[in-house]
């Protein structure tokens, strides 16, 4: 155990040549109602656009898999790979492209683009697409305007200038209805916890912006395979972002992946698992969490 604690928390450091936590995560194609291997996943994306992974923020080993996943995809799709990425928000993107163009630091970089507190959990993703020369795109709307709509709706973001509506999708924003909705309340603790539509029309936000940062660029970039990074909820049966993409390119091919932390890791019950993505992926809970 503590090789495997060394392992997790330096992986960074690895060259990943060989599948060194193979024994500790397993993907289950729901297609094809087997355990697959990361390659094929790379594989099904010759017919497929975006490819969602849904992360456990804190599992070592969703991070290992990002980061494999995303080598796999720029080596199989040399110059036509893009990663997009919850992490960084709109309004940073000039930032983000000035540290992977090489022209500022990367303490500059992490604290002007308001890097989340566990970086060192992405970092690999965004060295890799330096070194590669592979696109980012800070995905997420700016933390500011998701505390305005918590606290005014989205209608107030139509008080906003021009240049702050340019970090936004297209206003208004479409309300997600339906199982969205109930699984928000479920996660919430019910109606009576919400206190009123605001953090539901944020969380909306939230998605809107991701699924927008994506269509824009692929819009941009054609035949691009786009990578996106982000937690479980905003992609968990092909919901939330993924919807919200949907609505601004009906005809991008979507591929997604739900990853779990599960405590039935030895057996994991793929038939209850199986509605939330076309892949599952299952880690072992015994590993050490990043934070």
């Amino acid at each position: 155990m503590k090789f495997l604690t060394i392992l997790c928390f330096a992986f960074p450091l690895f060259a990943f040549s060989q599948d060194s936590l193979s024994n500790h995560y397993k993907i289950y194609s729901t297609a094809q109602q087997k355990v697959i291997s990361p390659d094929d996943i790379a594989n099904d994306m010759a017919n497929a656009d975006v490819l969602f992974f849904g992360e456990e923020h804190n599992d070592s080993t969703s991070h290992y898999l990002e980061y494999a996943l995303f080598k796999k995809l720029s080596q199989k799709y040399p110059q036509k790979v893009a990663l997009s990425m919850e992490m960084f928000e709109t309004d940073c993107q000039n930032i983000l492209d000035e540290y992977l163009d090489g022209f500022i630091r990367e303490k500059n970089f992490t604290t002007e683009a308001r890097a989340w507190h566990n970086y060192k959990d992405y970092r690999p993703l965004i060295e890799w697409a330096k070194a590669g020369h592979i696109p980012v795109i800070a995905a997420n709307a700016p933390a500011r305007y998701v505390n305005m709509t918590n606290r005014l709706g989205l209608t107030g973001l139509e008080q906003l200038n021009a240049i702050s509506k340019s970090y936004l999708p297209p206003l208004p924003i479409d309300t997600a209805a339906g199982g969205y909705y109930e699984k928000f309340i479920a996660i919430m603790g019910g109606h009576a916890s919400m206190g009123g539509m605001h953090i539901f029309q944020s969380q909306n936000l939230w998605d809107a912006a991701m699924g927008w940062s994506i269509a824009r660029f692929a819009k941009k970039n054609k035949d691009y395979k786009i990578f996106q990074v982000n937690g479980s909820f905003h992609s968990e049966g092909k919901l939330g972002a993924a919807a919200q993409l949907k609505k601004y390119a009906p005809k991008l091919r979507i591929l997604n992946i739900a990853v779990y932390c599960d405590d039935n890791y030895n057996n994991p019950d793929w038939n209850k698992l199986s509605k939330n993505g076309d892949y599952i992926i299952v880690t072992d809970p015994g590993l050490p969490k990043t934070f």
